[in-house]
C-alpha cells in the first residue's frame, strides 16, 4: 500500500507546513538527545557491571584458590615429593662421539651408585630383639602348682623340678621420695662462749633447697620437650602423691632459668662465633602486662620493649602477637632461641651483633637491613626449599613451566644428595661444576621468552618474582661447602615452639618470655645431639650449682662424649635409615631419568 502526500499549492500555506515541520524535527532532535543520553547511561552502567563481575569472578577465584590451598594443607600429605614423566623435558644434544661418550659415563655412574646403594639395602635385617633389656631388676613370681597336678594317679605326689620362665613389663608409678639431709652442728663441751658451728649447708636451686634439680629436670623436660603445661604436669606429680601449687612448680622453672642464664649466653656465643648460622621465627601470645617495663641499660631490647607494650595499652589490646626467634648453628650442633615482643629487625640485629659470615634465612625484609647494617660482615642467603615450595604449590596454573623448573630443582638436589659423604672442599667444587651450570639454565628460563604468558599477579608468576628477586642470595650456597642448600632443618625447629604453644596456649609476661627462649635453647639442643633431656638437663644443673665454670665441658655434643649411656641411639639409627632410604630413592629416580 502506499501513501500519496499532498503539498499545498499556495505560498502561504507552504510556509505554514513548514513552519509546522521545523517545530517537529527539533522536538524530534530532542527527543533522540534525550534517547542517547539515556542510552549512554545505561552503557556504562553495563561496563561498571560487567567491571564488577570481572572484579568478582578474580575474587571468586583467588577465594576458591585459598579455599583449596587450605584444603590441601589440612589433607593432604606433608612430603612435598615430585616425580617428573621421564618422556617429558628431554633434551637432543646430538649424536655426537662426545655425547655418547657422556651419556655412557653417567649411565655407569649412576648404574654404579645404585648397586651400591641396592647392595646396602639387600644386606641381611637385623633381627628385632624382643628381649626385654638386662638391665632392668627382675622379681621373681613362683606360680604355685594347681591341685590337680599336685599328685599322679599312679606314684603319688609330684616334685618340681624346674621352672619355665616367662617375662612380662610392668611399670611401676614414679616414686617420689624425701631425702633428710642431716646438717651437723657442733660445739665446745662446757663452753658456751665459743657459740655453736655448722656445717655448710648444700646449695639448692631454691632456698632451703626444698627441691632436688631432678624435680626441675622434669618439669623442664616435661614442658619443653614433651610439651606439657605446668597444669597437667600438677596432676603428674599428683599422681605420685604430692601436689603441688601451679606457683611452686612455676618457681621452680624460674629457678632453673636463672641458674642456667650463664651457660646459654656462652652457647650464644658458640653460636654467633661460628661462619655460618640459619634463622627462622614463629609468632607466640604474650598477655598485655598492665605495667609498662622500666628502661635497662643494660638490655637492649627493653626500649622496643616497653614502645610495644605502651602501644598495646593504648588500643586497650589484652594480648600482643610475640616472636619467639630460632637460630641454628651449621658447623656446631647446638640451638639457640630467642624472644622478642614483636618481629621489628632489631630482634636479629641484636643477636647477630658481632656476627661474621654467611645467614641463612627467608626473605623478610628485615634480614636485608641487618645485611645491610652490618657493613659487609653478614651476607644472608636465601632457602632453595622456599623457592622450589612456591613453584610447586603452583603448579596446577602451568604445569608445562613449573615441571621444566622442579626438574631443574630435581637435579640440584641429586647433587646435594650425592654431595653428603664428601668433604666441604669437594662438595664446593661438585656443586660448582654441575649446580652452577643448572641455576644459569633456570635464570635463562625465568628471564625468557618462555613465560612471558605468565600474568604477574597469578600464583605461578608470584613464584616467578620470587625467584628473580632471591637468585642472588639462592647461589650463595655455591661458594661455601659447609653452607646447606636449604633452611629446613632451622625451620622444623618451630614445631618446637607450635607444639608446645597449642599446649600452654601464652606466655604470661616479658620475662618468662626471656626464661622460655632459655629453657627451649638447653632442651632443643640436648634433642639435637640424641640427649635423653632429663638427664642432660639436671646434670647441667648438679654442676652449676657446684659451681662449674668450665661452660665448654656441658656442651651437649661435648657432654654426651663422656655420657654415652644418656645418648638415645635409636634415634641415629631412625635417622640414618631415612637417610639410607631417600638416597636409594634418589638413585634409582636418576637412572631413570637417564
Amino acid at each position: 500500500m502506499h501513501t500519496t502526500t499532498t503539498f499545498p499549492s499556495d505560498i502561504e500555506a507552504c510556509h505554514r507546513l513548514l513552519r509546522e515541520q521545523g517545530l517537529s524535527l527539533v522536538e524530534k532532535d530532542n527527543v533522540i538527545a534525550e534517547c542517547r543520553t539515556v542510552i549512554a547511561a545505561k552503557d556504562a552502567l553495563v561496563a561498571q557491571q560487567n567491571q564488577q563481575l570481572v572484579e568478582q569472578k578474580d575474587k571468586l577465584a583467588e577465594m576458591q584458590l585459598r579455599l583449596n590451598n587450605a584444603l590441601q594443607a589440612a589433607f593432604r600429605k606433608r612430603i612435598e615429593r615430585y616425580t617428573a614423566d621421564p618422556s617429558q623435558l628431554k633434551i637432543d644434544f646430538g649424536n655426537s662421539p662426545e655425547v655418547a661418550d657422556a651419556a655412557e659415563g653417567i649411565a655407569d655412574a649412576v648404574l654404579e651408585a645404585v648397586e651400591g646403594y641396592n647392595r646396602r639395602k639387600q644386606r641381611p635385617v637385623k633381627a628385632r630383639n624382643e628381649q626385654l633389656p638386662a638391665h632392668l631388676p627382675r622379681i621373681e613370681v613362683l606360680l604355685p602348682v594347681p591341685e590337680d597336678q599336685k599328685a599322679c594317679p599312679e606314684h603319688g605326689e609330684r616334685e618340681v623340678i624346674g621352672y619355665d620362665w616367662q617375662e612380662t613389663l610392668k611399670i611401676v608409678p614414679p616414686k617420689l621420695v624425701v631425702i633428710r639431709t642431716g646438717i651437723p652442728k657442733c660445739a665446745c663441751k662446757g663452753h658456751e662462749a665459743c657459740g655453736v658451728v655448722e656445717a655448710p649447708r648444700p646449695v639448692g636451686l631454691v632456698e632451703g633447697n626444698r627441691y632436688d634439680t631432678s624435680v626441675a629436670a622434669q618439669i623442664v623436660a616435661h614442658k619443653y620437650s614433651y610439651h606439657l603445661p605446668i597444669y597437667r604436669q600438677q596432676d603428674i606429680f599428683a599422681s605420685c602423691g604430692w601436689t603441688p601449687a601451679r606457683s611452686t612448680l612455676l618457681n621452680i622453672l624460674r629457678a632453673a632459668a636463672e641458674c642456667i642464664a650463664v651457660f646459654v649466653t656462652h652457647l650464644r656465643e658458640v653460636v654467633r662465633a661460628g661462619p655460618i648460622i640459619g634463622t627462622d621465627d614463629t609468632t607466640v601470645t604474650l598477655l598485655t602486662p598492665d605495667d609498662l617495663p622500666p628502661l635497662d641499660p643494660h638490655d637492649p631490647k627493653s626500649a622496643r620493649t616497653r614502645e610495644v607494650i605502651a602501644a598495646a595499652h593504648a588500643e586497650a589490646r589484652k594480648s600482643i602477637t610475640a616472636r619467639m626467634w630460632a637460630y641454628r648453628g651449621i658447623t656446631v650442633p647446638i640451638n639457640v632461641f630467642d624472644f622478642t615482643v614483636s618481629r621489628h629487625r632489631d630482634g636479629p640485629e641484636i643477636f647477630l651483633d658481632g656476627f661474621t659470615g654467611k645467614l641463612m634465612a627467608d626473605c623478610y625484609s628485615g634480614y636485608d637491613a641487618v645485611q645491610t647494617a652490618s657493613d659487609g660482615r653478614i651476607i644472608r642467603a636465601a632457602c632453595v626449599a622456599h623457592a622450589r615450595r612456591k613453584v610447586f604449590n603452583a603448579r596446577a596454573n602451568h604445569p608445562t613451566h613449573a615441571a621444566v623448573l622442579l626438574s631443574m630443582f630435581q637435579q640440584l638436589y641429586d647433587i646435594e644428595d650425592r654431595a653428603k659423604t664428601c668433604s666441604a672442599a669437594e662438595r664446593q667444587d661438585l656443586r660448582q661444576a654441575e649446580g652452577r651450570p643448572i641455576w644459569d639454565r633456570m635464570r635463562d628460563y625465568i628471564n625468557g621468552d618462555a613465560v612471558q604468558d605468565v600474568l604477574p599477579k597469578d600464583t605461578f608468576g608470584q613464584a616467578l618474582t620470587y625467584l628473580k628477586n632471591q637468585f642472588d642470595p639462592l647461589l650463595v650456597y655455591l661458594d661455601d661447602g659447609l653452607m646447606p642448600i636449604d633452611n629446613n632443618e632451622t625451620e622444623q625447629l618451630m614445631k618446637q615452639v607450635a607444639i608446645g604453644r597449642k599446649n600452654w596456649l601464652f606466655i604470661g609476661d616479658v620475662e618468662p618470655g626471656y626464661r622460655a627462649a632459655d629453657l627451649l635453647t638447653l632442651v632443643s639442643s640436648a634433642v639435637r645431639n640424641d640427649l635423653d633431656v632429663f638427664v642432660y638437663v639436671k646434670d647441667v644443673l648438679d654442676q652449676l650449682l657446684a659451681g662449674e665454670t668450665d661452660y665448654h665441658t656441658l656442651r651437649p655434643d661435648v657432654w654426651k662424649e663422656s655420657h654415652p649411656e644418656a645418648v638415645r641411639v635409636y634415634r641415629q639409627e631412625e635417622r640414618a635409615a631415612r637417610a639410607d632410604a631417600k638416597a636409594t630413592r634418589r638413585a634409582g629416580r636418576r637412572r631413570a631419568r637417564k
